[in-house]
């Protein structure tokens, strides 16, 4: 095959544009690649075309942008068809292994992409996690069966540090507001209960508590950085704040033993207490005067929206309650 010489770049000043750029300015795109190929297997432009989903003369005018491009004629055209020309030959191997190499690029990511919704990495405060949740990776896994999901519980403030670490890929939290650099959609409501042990003196009261009396009383909390917590220090902020906790435990189920022990009256979140409330292991201690309900929130890092199973899970979660 003869030598085909090929269009010298024009002489100019220095550019400051980068070198990947400058390649990108002088290689043909993906699709006109792809094009020749298929004019070089079916010998006609037109039959091309069709296989690509293009018009005709669309087609045609990518193959002159790309000889313009070049500098050399690739396509010889006549009434019985298309013929490549002896640069269009050369050039034609050339995109081959472009192609294949792109092919192999998309194969890769594509593994990748299945790799990343192959997983799901979810972290929950504790009241989600262990009342909520269950019912929702139920669903997931039905709609997701190849899946595999993890979940990490804890309270506000670590659902947020595992997601702005990028341990997680989705999270939920409960309280006031959505965590400092976490974008959020609030899925439902939940309430909050002032609970006691039945001979607790709360337990016989015919008024309700008021919000100073709350205030000024020690309670069975859970640690700052909890929802729980966040929720009793904004609506008793007013009342003077909390006072210092008759204990401070870290999980759910450590608060409720400790309250149908007589230690002292906690507040918990009515998805939690319902068994026991039912059981009159705990009494209601009604209040009057605060607004102890709170957001229910799904959140991920700012600007990054959930895609794959963390979308699907999202979707699953509206209405949580009402």
């Amino acid at each position: 095959m003869a030598d085909v010489p090929l269009a010298a770049p024009s002489a100019g000043p220095p550019s400051a544009v980068s070198p990947a750029v400058q390649l990108a300015r002088r290689v043909p795109d993906l699709g006109a690649l792809e094009l020749l190929l298929a004019v070089a297997r079916l010998g006609s432009l037109g039959r091309a075309a069709r296989e690509l989903g293009i018009s005709q003369p669309a087609a045609s005018s990518r193959i002159r942008a790309m000889e313009r491009l070049l500098g050399v004629s690739l396509v010889d055209r006549s009434p019985r068809g298309s013929r490549l020309t002896d640069a269009g030959t050369l050039v034609t191997d050339w995109a081959r292994r472009v192609v294949e190499a792109a092919e192999a690029f998309d194969a890769g990511a594509q593994a990748l992409r299945d790799r990343r919704d192959s997983r799901l990495r979810v972290a929950a405060s504790m009241t989600i996690a262990e009342y909520l949740l269950p019912g929702w990776l139920i669903a997931l896994r039905r709609a997701r069966p190849d899946t595999a999901v993890s979940l990490h519980a804890g309270n506000s403030a670590a659902v947020a540090e595992r997601l702005l670490s990028h341990e997680a890929d989705l999270g939920f939290v409960e309280g006031v507001a959505a965590p400092e650099g976490l974008d959020s959609a609030v899925i439902g409501h939940d309430r909050l209960l002032v609970v006691a042990a039945p001979g607790h003196p709360w337990a016989r009261r015919r008024t309700p508590l008021d919000p100073a009396e709350l205030a000024a009383t020690p309670l069975i909390l859970r640690e700052p950085g909890s929802g729980t917590r966040q929720v009793l220090d904004a609506g008793l902020s007013a009342y003077g704040g909390l006072a210092e906790p008759l204990l401070e435990l870290a999980s759910t189920t450590a608060l409720k033993a400790a309250a149908v022990s007589g230690a002292g009256p906690c507040v918990l979140s009515e998805l939690a207490v319902g068994e026991e409330l039912a059981a009159r292991r705990l009494v209601r201690v009604p209040v009057e005067g605060i607004r102890l309900r709170r957001d229910l929130r799904a959140v991920w890092p700012v600007g990054n929206r959930p895609a794959g199973p963390a979308r699907d899970l999202l979707s699953l979660t509206r209405g949580a309650r009402d």
